[in-house]
């Protein structure tokens, strides 16, 4: 399995012929799908197998379900959620209630071709964290946000679903919005340690995780996490994740310069995978044409991580749903 170290995004509700082809040719890890990409459950299951055939196998399908704000399926035909940090503050058992939530996403999920989600988050929240990112998150301490995203991980795995790590090392303390600039923290290596990153390293088991695209100044001024060498040594060494490591969007203002030269900084500062986001063709040509193939290091990750995509035995939904909402309630 060496494959292009990416992942995309198609542009719409169907793949084009434009995208089978570059797809077949780029023969990219895997896809990712976004509110433009979805209408209805059988549109949604003709998109994920008509991405899959342009490679020829069963690549993995990706998507942002966190529930809240950040849920790219929505009613009336999939199930709305709170945002998570109001669903722990207001369930009977949080923990529970968090693990069920994401055992009938990875459901729904499951049912239209999708067995990668993008959760759990193990950024801290704070009073100062930026809104974009606020609400999305579990809690307010280091034990609260390990046991919450265990569980939501832990959900997912039991559905059949494989969750991703984000954003590693850590974005609660940002006070800018990623999407739009780039977000710089001073705070100090000890406080980094003992705050910021506690939560990925007791997760650092997780099999795959997104990177922040955040400005550590106490230990590189000068690079944000997914392109700095520096950060990429503290979440292997440091932080201990061993897992199969993706950008957050490249399309992302926070990065500069072309989106050549982003993926290729990425590559080059340790990430084994490079996600564009936003299906633009001509960007996503500049990165097949910059990345190149996966790494034997990320190969031996994503075949460790792909292991785990399992079909899960009988699960009552009905009863699942009436026991999270009776949670809420």
């Amino acid at each position: 399995m060496t494959h292009l170290a990416a992942i995309f995004g198609p542009a719409g509700l169907a793949v084009t012929a434009w995208e089978r082809d570059f797809f077949r040719e780029a023969d990219p890890f895997g896809f990712i799908l976004f509110a433009r990409n979805i209408d209805n459950p059988d549109q949604l299951r003709r998109l994920t197998g008509d991405l899959r055939a342009a490679v020829g196998r069963d690549a993995p399908v990706l998507i942002d379900q966190e529930g809240g704000r950040v849920q790219r399926m929505r009613a009336p035909h999939w199930r709305d959620y709170p945002p998570a940090l109001d669903q722990m503050a207001r369930a009977r058992d949080p923990l529970r209630a968090q693990y069920l939530r994401y055992v009938l996403i990875a459901h729904e999920l499951r049912a239209v071709g999708i067995d990668v989600n993008c959760a759990p988050l193990a950024d801290i929240a704070e009073d100062a964290t930026h809104p974009f990112l606020q609400n999305r998150l579990y809690g307010y301490d280091v034990p609260t946000v390990v046991a919450a995203a265990r569980a939501c991980a832990d959900g997912l795995l039991a559905g059949g679903v494989l969750p991703v790590l984000k954003h590693i090392p850590g974005h609660g303390r940002a006070r800018a919005d990623s999407h739009l600039s780039l977000p710089r923290v001073t705070a100090s290596v000890d406080d980094l340690a003992a705050h910021d990153f506690a939560p990925f390293t007791a997760l650092h088991d997780l099999p795959m995780g997104m990177t922040a695209h955040i400005v550590f100044e106490a230990l590189d001024a000068d690079n944000p996490a997914t392109t700095s060498p520096v950060m990429m040594q503290v979440i292997r060494d440091q932080i201990g994740f061993d897992g199969l490591l993706m950008t957050d969007d490249l399309s992302m203002q926070a990065l500069a310069g072309s989106m050549a030269d982003r993926a290729r900084a990425a590559i080059a500062a340790g990430c084994d995978l490079v996600l564009h986001c936003n299906g633009d063709a001509d960007e996503m040509g500049q990165v097949a044409q910059s990345t190149g193939p996966m790494s034997a290091a990320a190969v031996t990750r994503a075949h460790r991580a792909l292991s785990l995509r399992k079909t899960p035995g009988p699960i009552d939904i009905a009863a699942l749903e009436a026991e999270f909402d009776a949670l809420l309630a």
